[in-house]
This record gives structure tokens, sequence and C-alpha cells, in this order.
């Protein structure tokens, strides 16, 4: 789900710096909202590993 956010943000520069502005915004903001999910999942992933009593792998 990173790789997605991260080819969004990468396309989003590339079409504002082409002068596409409408595909610009679009994609930014759908790696904002990608991200915003990977990052919600790895804080609760991190939290119930916590939970279960492991050691963090090595």
């Amino acid at each position: 789900m990173l790789h997605w956010a991260l080819a969004f943000l990468i396309l989003a520069l590339v079409a504002g710096f082409l002068g596409f502005g409408g595909i610009a915004l679009v994609s930014i903001e759908v790696a904002r909202l990608l991200f915003g999910v990977f990052l919600i999942l790895f804080l609760l992933a991190a939290v119930v590993h916590v939970m279960q009593g492991k050691a963090p792998p090595v």
C-alpha cells in the first residue's frame, strides 16, 4: 500500500511539473489518503504486537 502512495505522489509531482493541475490535485489526494491508511494500519499492527507481549523482530 505504501508503494501505491509513493507512486501517486510521484505522479502528482510529475503532473504538477508539466502543468496538469487537475491530475496533480487528484493524485496528491489519493497519495495522502493511501499514506493515512498505511499509517493507521501500521499503528494498529504495532499496538496489537505490543499487547500480545511479543519482542520486536531482530
